[in-house]
């Protein structure tokens, strides 16, 4: 099944044609850093109007590597959310309007359930069941899964993501947007001992998780450590350091904490904070010591993009689901309100 994927759910096109016997065949993906970096964050008129720009001569490029035509292609996938209005629907009209121009099936596919499965796109992957840890900008869930649309919420964040507590504490040091991978560049050259900042609810019981505290915490430190209202390059590096110490062995304990509770020993880790070293080697030295694997995606496909849209479709429409006549883009959408596939 050849499977034409597009993800506009927010700051990235992303496009890619997925066969479900020969693989990922080409993807490509425009990101709009250039055109919200001045606001400091997505604008989502700004958003939507880019996508209507960059779209569609995005799919022709594609689909030309790709060396495929309309006419070859067995369906069209698109996010239907969760993500912004506007942008979701750039997305659902192009694709729906593709589908049935070359009379294929279309069909909305929830952006987290991408993210979730874009490991399953690598050589190696992982075996089902196994505990999820979703990471990005506007979510962090633990999930367990125990195959395609057989979800169980295990634990999820209270407050601010851990990639919007990332890009809040960017802000706070005057770093570029978007600022989650400055701080992570910024903590390598920080000094791990200077400051101990709070693991927040590790000490009670559940799989939740809480960032706001720590991002008071982080402001706080930034406020002691000013002098005449400046902050040094040590200072932010150093904050920068402990900030993301805090945040990834959070995130280690109740991934640790889930596993166990499941007693299950394979850990899937997805999204744009799943592109963290620090992150991603915490948890392979943790996990390894109890027997445990993690799995997670190669760097470009953790971020958003058209390749996992393109897979996650593929699963659902060679199932024989598509778009009813009144379906809908859902930019709040719960993963578990999706239908299972039966297992091959």
């Amino acid at each position: 099944m050849l499977i034409l994927g597009l993800e506009t759910s927010c700051d990235e096109t992303g496009v890619a044609v997925f066969d479900t016997d020969r693989g990922l065949l080409a993807d490509a993906l425009h990101s709009q850093v250039d055109v919200h970096v001045e606001y400091g964050g997505v604008v989502p008129e700004l958003a939507s109007r880019d996508h209507v720009r960059k779209a569609l001569p995005l799919i022709e490029q594609v689909m030309a590597e790709a060396g495929v035509t309309g006419s070859d292609l067995d369906g069209v996938a698109y996010t239907a959310g969760p993500g912004l209005v506007g942008a979701l629907m750039v997305g659902a009209t192009l694709a729906r309007s593709l589908a049935l121009g070359w009379g294929i099936p279309a069909l909305g596919v929830h952006h987290m359930e991408g993210h979730l499965l874009a490991p399953m796109l690598e050589d190696e992957r992982p075996e089902f069941p196994f505990v999820a840890l979703l990471v990005s900008g506007g979510h962090t869930q633990l999930v367990r899964v125990d195959g395609i649309g057989q979800y169980r919420l295990l634990g999820e964040s209270v407050d601010d993501a851990a990639g919007e507590a990332f890009d809040k504490a960017a802000k706070m040091m005057g770093l570029p947007y978007p600022g989650g991978p400055h701080v992570a560049k910024l903590a390598d050259t920080g000094n791990p001992e200077r400051f101990d900042f709070p693991r927040p609810m590790v000490n009670r019981p559940g799989l939740d998780f809480s960032f706001s505290g720590l991002k008071t915490y982080t402001l706080n430190t930034l406020a002691d450590c000013r002098r005449d209202g400046e902050l040094s390059d040590t200072d932010k590096a150093d904050v920068a350091r402990a900030f993301q110490d805090a945040v990834v062995d959070t995130l280690v304990i109740k991934c640790r904490r889930a596993l166990k509770q499941e007693a299950l020993k394979t850990l899937v880790i997805a999204g744009g904070v799943s592109a963290n070293r620090h992150l991603r080697a915490r948890l392979e030295s943790a996990l390894a010591k109890e027997g445990a694997r993690v799995f997670y995606p190669a760097p470009r496909f953790c971020t958003d993009n058209g390749a996992m849209i393109a897979y996650a479709g593929a699963q659902r429409l060679a199932a024989g689901q598509c778009d009813s006549g009144e379906s809908t883009v859902r930019p709040r959408w719960p993963m578990e309100e999706l239908p299972p596939v039966a297992a091959a």
